[in-house]
């Protein structure tokens, strides 16, 4: 069983920044990609970043140049950075993570969200 757990969301005001981070645990054999989306109140789920194993990152159009994928591999951990925040940001933060397991299965496992909430 792999566990993914998402942190650091909360109420900022616009301009602002926050950095949220998320950490993956259990029968671990690998990490390949891991990624960031969010789903907005009414809205579908979309994608913020995405990460590489060797670092290669992607990022959505409205999203590039705001916020900054990173991940520790030895940590299990993909952040966030997230700047220049504004109202159009509020959602809910979801990491996803491309884990082969000890047993050598592959699938994607998600975490269950933080909410980012951007307001004055």
């Amino acid at each position: 069983q792999v566990q993914l757990v998402e942190s650091g969301g909360g109420l900022v005001q616009p301009g602002g920044s926050l950095r949220l981070s998320c950490v993956a645990s259990g029968s671990i054999r690998s990490i390949n990609d891991m990624g960031w989306y969010r789903q907005a109140p009414g809205k579908q789920r979309e994608l913020v970043a995405t990460i590489t194993r060797d670092g290669s990152t992607n990022y959505a159009d409205s999203m590039r140049g705001r916020f900054t994928i990173s991940r520790d591999n030895a940590k299990n951990t993909v952040y966030l950075q997230m700047t220049a925040l504004n109202p159009e940001d509020t959602a809910v933060y979801y990491c996803n993570a491309d884990v082969t397991t000890r047993r050598f299965a592959a699938d994607v496992y998600w975490g269950q969200g933080t909410q980012v909430t951007v307001s004055s």
